[in-house]
């Protein structure tokens, strides 16, 4: 066990234990080359002996450290030392998502969507890089003192896999996916399939399937059907219910494609959250819940029937699975790739048959496309009931890289615009009816989104459709009030009160301030009739950019300005401990939401002062710190000194309201190299947790 003081690779500083897992403990330490706090996970003894788990550990923890994201936990260095094998990772200062969610326990469905977001952000770079973290669950996400959120462990949990099963194993199992509670092929929807699960955790406060043992729960993961979230969050919207079912189905065909395919999704339930969007992939016979056969179950009984616990070091192992058992139909992979003989059989008919089914849809097609243009002439004045469609066909709008531009609509019937939309990814919905003495009865007036506006793939285009002209009609026409610029609450009721029906929807805007009206439909200052529904488009305000870590990831001065190319980025210098142009601060806070074009200044390093620079002097503290006259609610505190220019000098962590006696508690240090600097002092209630801060300005005495 390592202890306070001690040194690793001579660069590492032990500052003390911040946690232990089942195959590790955690240590906070100081990395002295580069002047920075870290976390370093050291393999327990029982595990460094085993020369074939430390070299899976060792390659999978190496590949793992190619990965660089703000919401993933970064791994820097991974070394041996006398028998210890580490990982150095970055130090995050907060507690897991799994112990916010004890402490809140159901999470507001914004706040479930955002963390979600920022965990499917750091899965997709992962994905990206083809490695699929395997252990997706709450005490594997991290989240900040300064609300980011990151995920950790990627790449270890399958060194682990293979080899052991920590003492929270119970804690893994819950968030496990059908197809590795059968030990079967595991690939990215897995990892899909567990955010689901953690999602669900997030609005509920309790995970979909639990029971005594692991075997039951992974029987349950199997076969039994979720119930929907919304059993136990009734205000859950429609659209996170339906993201969250569709991550845990049991077939992950039924599951998303991608993480960038639930994130679309994910952001989008942010802006429409009780918008039916999500498309759930049709059930197939074979994909209903199967009541689990003797194979299934004697393989996860075999996966768990030999775990033992050893009370001393209070955990739990398992031998390596025989993958080579011949019952096992649903293996479809062996350790060594090879393909079960059954299955590559099964795989040969499946072929066959699909290129007989393919064959047949192409003449289907053939004929249909025929018959389909014989007719079209025929039936060119038939309408359709309004619905939301997503078209397929020839693209008739300008396809660019990131999205699809909106084709005019205004003029056309909704015959007319569905075949104008055909092929380009984009849906349309009647939003309301309008009078018009120019737009004939039953053609579009206006749509939203505009014309020649750049929208993602499946955006539906909303549409108000002309009733006719209000002149010479027996319904009374009524001036549409002009509410653009009005907010959100007093625009309603201005509409309503002319007796105007009022949909609305929202987008960011960089000139109109949040919840503030930016367009209407129709426009205002025109006729329209009683009833008539007007769509209002309303500010989200500036869409913000997540401020990038720049200051400890050792960047020169030019990666720092690339990566915060939106940003107006200033620069100051200072001498320090690193290398010369290495960027080491930044005045915007990591992960903080800011407008484009903010300001960030950064600190870019002079390297060591010249020697003739640094002064001979030195100084000493020796205060007495006073308790605050109210310590009703204070427990203790934790102290920390800086010098003038905001070094660390000393820490007094953890103390109680009884160190500090009748008189106080005295602090001491003495070498100081600058006459001035602080205190801050953060108060702890009686729970332990930051209460709040106090800063003194002291002097220094010259020795």
């Amino acid at each position: 066990m390592l202890t306070e003081g001690m040194y690793i690779a001579d660069r590492y500083e032990i500052l003390g234990k911040v946690g232990a897992g089942g195959m590790s403990d955690v240590y906070k330490a100081k990395d002295l080359t580069l002047g920075r706090f870290v976390a370093i996970k050291v393999l327990k003894a029982e595990f460094s002996e085993d020369i074939n788990f430390v070299t899976k550990f060792r390659s999978e923890a190496q590949a793992a450290a190619g990965l660089e994201h703000p919401n993933i936990v970064n791994i820097y260095d991974v070394g041996s030392e006398n028998g210890l094998h580490y990982i150095v990772m970055e130090y995050v200062e907060g507690i897991t998502l799994k112990t916010y969610i004890e402490k809140k326990g159901q999470l507001s469905f914004k706040e479930a969507v955002s963390i979600a977001i920022q965990v499917g952000r750091g899965i997709e770079a992962a994905h990206n890089k083809n490695i699929v973290h395997r252990d997706i669950k709450p005490q594997n996400i991290m989240i900040s003192t300064e609300g980011k959120v990151k995920v950790t462990d990627f790449g270890i949990a399958r060194a682990a896999t293979s080899n052991t099963i920590s003492s929270d194993v119970m804690g893994s199992v819950h968030y496990s996916s059908p197809e590795q509670a059968r030990n079967g092929f595991v690939d990215g929807k897995s990892d899909i399939y567990s955010l689901g699960i953690v999602m669900y955790e997030m609005v509920t406060g309790r995970v979909p399937f639990d029971g005594d043992t692991t075997v039951a729960v992974a029987i349950q993961h199997l076969q039994e059907e979720i119930v929907p979230p919304s059993v136990y969050a009734p205000n859950l919207p429609i659209s996170m219910e339906k993201i969250i079912l569709k991550c845990t189905q049991k077939n992950p065909d039924r599951r998303y494609a991608s993480m960038t395919a639930l994130l679309a999704d994910l952001r989008k339930a942010l802006i429409s959250p009780n918008e039916d969007f999500v498309v759930m992939v049709p059930l197939a016979n074979q994909d209903k819940t199967r009541v689990i056969g003797a194979d299934d179950l004697n393989q996860i009984k075999k996966q768990t029937a030999n775990v033992y616990i050893d009370p001393a070091s209070i955990k739990i192992q398992e031998p390596v699975i025989d993958d080579d058992d011949e019952d096992d139909d649903d293996d479809i992979e062996d350790e060594d790739g090879d393909i079960n003989p059954k299955m590559e059989k099964a795989i040969t008919i499946m072929g066959i048959a699909a290129g007989v089914v393919i064959i047949i849809i192409i003449i289907y097609l053939c004929i249909t496309l025929a018959g389909g243009m014989k007719s079209n002439k025929n039936n060119s004045s038939n309408t359709e009931t309004t619905k939301t469609e997503t078209q397929t066909g020839d693209s008739q709008s300008t396809q660019i890289k990131d999205g699809v531009v909106v084709p005019s609509l205004t003029g056309k019937t909704m015959d007319q615009a569905k075949q104008e939309l055909n092929g380009t990814g984009l849906g349309i919905r009647q939003a309301g009816t309008a009078s018009s003495d120019t737009v004939e009865k039953g053609q579009i007036i206006s749509q939203d989104p505009a014309d020649g506006k750049t929208v993602e793939k499946n955006t539906t285009i909303e549409v108000i459709i002309s009733s006719g002209s209000a002149a010479g009609t027996s319904e009374n026409t009524v001036e549409i009030p002009n509410v653009v610029g009005q907010s959100e609450t007093d625009a309603s009721a201005a509409l309503t009160a002319k007796g105007f029906q009022v949909t609305k929807t929202t987008s960011y805007s960089s000139s109109v301030a949040e919840g503030y009206v930016i367009s209407q439909t129709p426009n205002g200052d025109t006729q329209g009739k009683e009833g008539d529904t007007i769509t209002l488009e309303i500010s989200l305000g500036s869409e913000k950019i997540t401020v990038p870590d720049v200051s400890t990831s050792y960047k020169s001065e030019e990666q720092a300005k690339e990566l915060l190319s939106q940003f107006n980025v200033s620069t100051v210098t200072k001498y320090s401990d690193t290398d010369a142009g290495i960027v080491i601060g930044q005045s915007l806070a990591v992960g903080t939401q800011a407008d484009p074009g903010a300001s960030i200044t950064i600190t870019v390093s002079l390297g060591p002062e010249p020697a003739q620079q640094i002064t001979t002097k030195t100084y000493k503290l020796n205060v007495s710190l006073q308790l605050p006259s109210d310590t009703s609610n204070i427990s203790g505190a934790d102290i920390v000194l800086y010098d003038d220019q905001g070094n660390v000098l000393q820490t007094w962590y953890g103390k109680t309201i009884a160190d500090f006696g009748t008189g106080g508690l005295i602090l001491t240090k003495t070498g100081i190299l600058s006459d001035s600097g602080k205190i801050v002092v953060t108060w702890l209630d009686l729970n332990g947790n930051d209460l709040k801060d106090q800063t003194i300005d002291v002097q220094f005495q010259e020795e």
